[in-house]
């Protein structure tokens, strides 16, 4: 049953980094209180400067932190927070967060606890899409590698052996031969249980040559669940996403349409509100089947949200306030297309290597068409304690191939010092003729790795805007000096006048 009706005046965002940055953005054009909570490491942080109110949870290491329930929903309470936003990561997908926010009497932005236990684990979710009619990919539960031997032959080589409690690409092994069994096995399982404390894995049929194609679904805690079309993920390293766009170059609009009815089907059989995405492998002849289910919004979201008009979070908030959906499938409307390149501080040429480090200059491309969704800042230290992603930058035109040409100019604008970044992969994966054309799959950076990686190539002509793209940035940087350094006391001096009015206002109790 849907809750009554509310208005939230004050959002804790229990995350870091740029979703966090993009929540604030939206709570504050909501006119919602935005509270932000900082690990050690993270003290003088993007997205602590932006929040309206700010508090420490812990030490630098996420299990002594951002993985603290307890602690986040203490803060939340002595904040007097109305609701948390988990972001993604981190709590997002674990069901306990909600039942502690639940317990507390504050609200949680996302999906009910019941609906992420149903698809949290990937072989209960299997199993509850099975029965809903979702196509799912040939597989099997395995307790022993006997087990997974047996399974194996009987589904027939190559196989995915994956953590069931997983994601992110971790706990995941590609096994070719009966012969590789064994070692994979106990590789997946022992990363399954560092990832996600449970070493649990299953086996699936590996599809060759496949599209990962997700479908963004949103529904209302009266039942109304809708789809807001695709996303191609098929770009990916180590089974992680690195660049996403709609629509798919592989799948028609008919094909979308029932992909999309399927997702809604699946959401309703298992009581589903808020946004969440079904994730699906799309076969070269066009069969497709369910992967899994992310319970939480995905770090990809932008793109769905340039060609719909939607804000996604500021649905998640209203559908948490209890307040229907402001549209039915037939109303939304797929235009243009967009693209978003993951910007990580990592080295592709060193195995996609982490790099953190200080930024010492940073400028960020603009223009027509262009979304840069940051959570750095010239100054500011990377930390090697979380995941290396420091923006999503996105563009949207009215066809592929003009989203292609602007993406192309944004990366060529876009600088950072200090760190190694993937930007270069970037600008070589925009210009692969492959690419290009929408022919790849989740194989292409591994087949394509020796054109992709390596430095970039500056064309003379480009020498002179890069030139001065870097002395802007280093000018950028000198008016950062000492940020770094900062404490969040110090902090309120150098925040910008309208953000720190903003502050004292809502201190005042007028928020």
């Amino acid at each position: 049953m849907p809750d009554s009706k509310r208005t939230f005046k004050k959002v804790l965002v229990a995350n870091r980094g740029e979703i966090a940055v993009r929540i604030t953005r939206t709570l504050r054009e909501m006119g919602i209180a935005a509270v932000a909570v900082y690990s050690d490491a993270d003290r003088a942080s993007l997205h602590v400067r932006l929040a309206d109110f700010a508090f420490p949870i812990g030490a630098a290491p996420a299990a002594e932190s951002y993985l603290r329930i307890d602690t986040i929903v203490s803060v939340a309470k002595k904040a007097g927070c109305d609701a948390i936003h988990p972001g993604y990561g981190f709590l997002s997908e674990n069901p306990a967060f909600p039942e502690a926010c639940e317990r507390a009497g504050i609200a949680f932005i996302g999906p009910p606890a019941s609906a992420m236990r149903a698809m949290g684990s990937k072989t209960a979710a299997r199993d509850a899409m099975a029965a809903a009619g979702v196509p799912i990919v040939p597989g099997s539960r395995c307790e022993t590698v006997l087990d997974a031997h047996g399974a194996a032959k009987a589904i027939g080589y190559p196989v995915m052996l994956k953590a069931a409690s997983g994601g992110g690409g971790k706990g995941m092994r590609l096994v070719a031969a009966d012969a590789e069994m064994a070692s994979a096995w106990e590789r997946a399982r022992s990363e399954a249980k560092k990832f996600f404390g449970d070493d649990a894995v299953y086996l699936e049929k590996a599809i060759p040559s496949p599209r990962h194609v997700e479908i963004q679904v949103l529904g209302d805690q009266a039942g109304n669940v809708v789809h807001a079309f695709e996303r191609d993920c098929s770009i990916q390293r180590r089974n992680q996403k690195v660049v996403e766009e709609t629509p798919s170059p592989g799948a028609s609009r008919e094909l979308v349409a029932r992909m999309g009815a399927i997702a809604v089907r699946g959401a309703k059989a298992v009581g589903y509100f808020s946004a969440g995405t079904f994730e699906f492998l799309l076969a070269e002849d066009g069969t497709f089947y369910f992967l899994e289910m992310n319970t939480r919004l995905q770090v990809e979201h932008p793109v769905t949200e340039l060609v719909t008009g939607l804000d996604l979070v500021r649905e998640m908030v209203r559908i948490a306030q209890g307040e229907p959906l402001g549209f039915v499938q037939d109303d939304l409307v797929a235009r243009g297309a967009a693209i978003e390149c993951r910007v990580y501080a990592e080295d592709p040429s060193r195995g996609f290597l982490p790099s953190p480090g200080v930024i010492e200059n940073l400028a960020v491309p603009s223009g027509p068409g262009v979304r840069d969704d940051g959570g750095v800042y010239a100054g500011c230290m990377v930390s090697s304690y979380y995941d290396p992603l420091l923006s999503k930058l996105s563009v949207w035109a009215a066809t592929r191939e003009r989203a292609v040409a602007r993406m192309r100019r944004a990366l060529s604008e876009y600088v950072v010092t200090g760190i190694r970044t993937n930007l270069a992969f970037h600008e070589k994966l925009l210009a692969h003729p492959a690419f290009v054309a929408g022919r790849y799959d989740t194989g292409f950076i591994e087949r394509c790795k020796d054109e992709l990686l390596g430095q970039p190539t500056v064309r003379p002509a480009q020498r002179d805007a890069l030139a001065a793209a870097i002395a802007v940035a280093a000018a950028r940087g000198e008016g950062a000096t000492g940020i770094a350094e900062a404490t969040i006391a110090e902090s309120r001096s150098r925040l910008s006048p309208w953000v720190a009015h903003h502050r004292a206002a809502l201190s005042r109790g007028r928020g």
